[in-house]
């Protein structure tokens, strides 16, 4: 397409941006995060200043904490926006697949669960971004019957995005519960398993923190793939981070998809971002760690 290589932009942005539509067709990769039917991409974007007085009917603006942004724009307008003073670096998104988890005694939970420590995950939230939860299933209810998740934002669902964000529908405590009561089709639901599989081993009734109270986001994806990219991913740990802020509870936030690209040096935006979200309140963030160990990748 002939785009001009900018110093500003990753380089696998200016590779999709050069390259013919039949090129992005048929990457795995050049496509994630444009949609040919609307010539529009979606970026993330680190900044400083006010990025938000760009927008307008055609620019789109998340603007996530400590000036990292994710946008949604025409193709003929990345250039502009490369070369607004107040943006540092643009990436576009990566595709996200399934890491694997372990159980409670390979991690040698079990010992922390004994009289000596009797550790629970009482007075904690465990967020768990992933493909979402069977919040009817036992492991996550109380002896009464109601929930231990506080909030569920589906982004796949839509109708009532959460403050701030423009995608899926967010469910409260009390919506879950009203849910529940009534018995029917529920609000939202965990299609793979692998979600509320993850959530069970975190803080199920017999997992690692059975008293712990649940932040779930289930990651929506986009176009005709089966997997969410980074753009879900970085809106849902800025979510699950600001509830708990303002809950006041210190936060544990699973990460169960991951991917092999870019830099592997930490400076991605991807990278920079889970890192300084890492010293927001009282936040820990885990990850799993790969699938890809046996692929000869590097």
């Amino acid at each position: 397409m002939g785009q001009p290589v900018n110093q500003k932009a990753e380089n696998l942005l200016n590779l999709a941006l050069s390259a013919t539509p039949e090129e992005r067709s048929k990457s795995g990769i050049l496509e994630v995060g444009y949609s040919p039917e609307t010539s529009r991409w979606d970026l993330i974007v680190k900044y400083s200043g006010d990025i938000g007085r760009y927008e307008d009917a055609q620019i789109r603006i998340v603007q996530l904490s400590n000036e990292y942004a994710i946008l949604n724009v025409p193709e003929n307008r990345i250039n502009a926006i490369i070369a607004w003073p107040e943006v540092e670096y643009v990436e576009k998104p990566k595709r996200l697949f399934f890491e694997v988890s372990q159980g409670k005694q390979a991690s040698c939970i079990n010992i922390l669960q004994t009289p000596a420590w009797n550790l629970t995950g009482e007075g904690v939230v465990i967020g768990v971004i992933d493909s979402g939860i069977d919040y009817t299933h036992p492991d996550f209810r109380n002896p009464d019957g109601t929930t231990r998740i506080l909030y569920l934002w589906d982004q796949s669902v839509s109708g009532n995005p959460p403050e701030r964000f423009r995608m899926g529908s967010e469910f409260t405590e009390e919506m879950l519960n009203a849910s529940l009561k009534e018995g029917g089709q529920p609000l939202s639901k965990d299609l793979s398993g692998h979600g509320t599989a993850v959530a069970s081993i975190a803080a199920g009734t017999h997992g690692v923190a059975p008293r712990s109270r649940l932040i779930v986001v289930k990651l929506s994806q986009p176009g005709m793939y089966p997997f969410p990219r980074t753009t879900e991913l970085m809106e849902a740990v800025d979510y699950v981070i600001s509830k708990a802020s303002v809950l006041e509870m210190p936060v544990v936030v699973n990460l169960s998809f991951g991917n092999t690209y870019g830099s592997h040096d930490g400076t991605s935006l991807i990278e920079t971002y889970l890192s300084d979200m890492a010293n927001y309140w009282k936040t820990s963030i885990v990850t799993g760690t790969g699938n890809e160990g046996l692929t000869a990748g590097h």
